[in-house]
């Protein structure tokens, strides 16, 4: 099978060459564009020739054969690479499809995506598949392979980590990085077989990305010892330039939780940073609502008002990821044999496209999208709605536990002494204390403890979108609670909101509970109506989301609800452990 794959690839190769010798025709010539080449840095004019999904010629001549080919002028035109997304994380309520054709409308034309889903909903052949599946888009997609969960397991860590499913994951194609590695704690004080990983994904040739905020100097050079290649965490442009100077490849990161890449710029250029070649930019896994101009030429258009040279500033969207990963002679730039990923801009200092070619496919096209049909079908690889075999009652809904955890930001949680009586099917409006559980998916265990800093009056949500797949519940209100349940159950999975009997929201993610089976901009709307309501009802921060996300997370401080139970990060102790049902 290999060896024909070869032998096609040998005939595909000869028929680019052909096309040189005028013996065959282009299928699409832009003509007169003045693109940027991204190894001398300079803008220049040149006819474009493309054959099917690879450009096969870029300079001053035009095919001798040309009759059947698509000829655009481009006559005043900019054209630059198809941008790079180098660290997504292709679910945070929307599905890998979903947004990687949505950001393409917008210029992202590549993504490298987290591969942690997959490990907890499908085994390895059917993720596999998967993966072979994707390459039907107009869009490049790439994958890294986790070496850690990134939370505290009630199965065994070795049963989804295991050596020879981690060196699987690594030996795939698609798969062009190890990490990103939360679990570098555990790396530091002795962990041989993380570092057995680390070296398998460097001997095949795979960079290996770290996870380190705050780290100190001492910590970021032994894990640049231990192998630990990239870097997307730094808070500042003085981290940002610290990790440079250690010779990591460096990801800006301007997200959801983090927008931090206008500030990132201004202090790495009063650092002096003058050289760019090792740096990326990323939106590190942002919300719908984030996306809503746009994924990566929004980060573009930001390093230009702030000062990057504007060759530098694009660079950084493509030539420089597809040369950390390994993939210029494929990805990045605009020259012979790369993939024909192809932004046409109406102004240099513009980087949002008016035409967008994926894989010498016309993804948009004089400022209008091309309606191209879903590739995936979800349910052939067993990503479907969810199913549940057992019921939710109120004898679930015992709280004893003393100690919840209590919000102190979307994102990091601290424990506190819960004073309110929890014991009561309603907790009083007078506070911002309310129900939390975790459930098991499969309905063998659950973890009942309460949450302040949520919500102050909201009578229950359940959703199935976790950082596992289990289910998770927060409210004021045990049968509102208990009705949020009922509905998100008829729906197959998603989130739902409910108010004294009265269910305010709801948003179906028919995918393994987990994901949105519909479009982008639809999911945008309902995102925001979420966020917008929850705030209402007393949330008190920007992205109640990656708040539901992160609550099992244990790369992040200082409290978790995990299926193990309730969980201190720092010394990993499980304070509370879960209950069997």
């Amino acid at each position: 099978m290999s060896e024909n794959r070869y032998q096609w690839r040998n005939r595909e190769l000869r028929e680019h060459v052909a096309v040189i010798d005028g013996k065959a025709c282009p299928t699409i010539i832009l003509k007169n564009g003045t693109y940027l080449n991204t190894y001398t840095k300079q803008w220049q004019q040149a006819n474009i020739w493309i054959l099917r999904d690879r450009i096969v010629y870029v300079g001053d001549e035009m095919p001798e054969l040309s009759d059947h080919a698509e000829v655009v002028d481009c006559t005043g035109k900019y054209l630059v690479p198809g941008y790079i997304e180098p660290h997504a994380h292709p679910f945070q309520l929307y599905n890998p499809e979903a947004l990687a054709m949505y950001g393409a409308s917008y210029g992202t034309t590549t993504y490298v995506n987290d591969n942690l889903m997959w490990n907890f909903l499908l085994e390895r052949k059917k993720a596999f598949s998967l993966l072979g599946a994707f390459d039907q888009l107009p869009v490049s997609m790439y994958w890294w392979a986790r070496l850690d969960s990134q939370t505290a397991l009630q199965q065994e860590e070795e049963e989804l980590f295991s050596t020879p499913k981690v060196l699987s994951w690594l030996e795939q194609q698609s798969v062009i990085q190890g990490g990103e590695l939360t679990a570098w704690p555990s790396l530091l004080d002795g962990d041989d077989r993380l570092l057995y990983w680390i070296q398998e994904a460097k001997r095949l040739g795979k960079p290996v990305e770290g996870h380190l905020p705050g780290a100190s100097e001492r910590t970021l050079t032994k894990m640049k010892l231990l192998g630990v290649s990239a870097e997307h965490e730094a808070m500042t442009g003085k981290e940002a330039m610290q990790r440079l100077q250690l010779g990591y490849q460096v990801g800006l990161r301007h997200s959801s939780i983090r927008p931090d890449l206008p500030g990132l710029i201004e202090e790495l250029l009063a650092e002096g940073l003058r050289s760019f070649d090792h740096v990326m930019m990323t939106t590190d896994g942002s919300t719908p609502g984030f996306y809503e101009n746009g994924i990566m030429n929004v980060c573009v258009a930001i390093a230009i008002e702030k000062g990057i040279p504007l060759e530098d500033a694009y660079r950084m969207a493509s030539h420089n990821a597809a040369n950390y990963y390994g993939l210029i002679e494929e990805l990045g730039c605009i020259a012979p044999g790369r993939v024909a990923n192809i932004n046409i801009l109406q102004a240099k200092d513009d980087p949002n496209p008016v035409s967008v070619l994926g894989n010498g496919e016309w993804i948009r096209k004089n400022n209008e999208n091309k309606h191209i049909a879903p590739k995936i079908d979800w349910a052939s690889h067993d990503i479907q709605s969810l199913s549940f075999s057992w019921d939710l009652t109120m004898d679930d809904m015992q709280f004893s536990v003393p100690l919840g955890l209590h919000l102190v930001n979307d994102v990091i949680i601290k424990a506190y002494a819960i004073n309110t009586d929890v014991t009561l099917d309603v907790i009083p409006d007078n506070n911002d204390d309310a129900f939390l559980m975790l459930m098991d998916r499969k309905g063998q265990w659950r973890v009942n403890t309460a949450i302040k800093g949520f919500t102050n009056r909201l009578g229950g949500l359940a959703s199935s979108y976790s950082a596992t797949g289990d289910i998770v519940f927060i409210g004021k209100s045990k049968p509102d609670m208990l009705l949020a349940w009922k509905r998100m159950k008829e729906l197959g999975g998603g989130i739902v909101a409910v108010h004294d009997g009265e269910i305010l929201f709801e948003l179906p993610l028919t995918l393994s509970g987990s994901m949105y089976a519909g479009e982008m901009a639809e999911l945008i709307e309902k995102e925001k109506e979420l966020r917008a309501l929850l705030q209402e009802f007393g949330y008190p921060f920007y992205d109640p989301v990656y708040t539901i996300l992160f609550l099992s997370s244990t790369h992040l401080p200082y409290i978790r609800i995990t299926q193990q139970g309730i969980i201190d990060v720092k010394k990993r102790e499980v304070l509370f452990p879960a209950t069997l049902r």
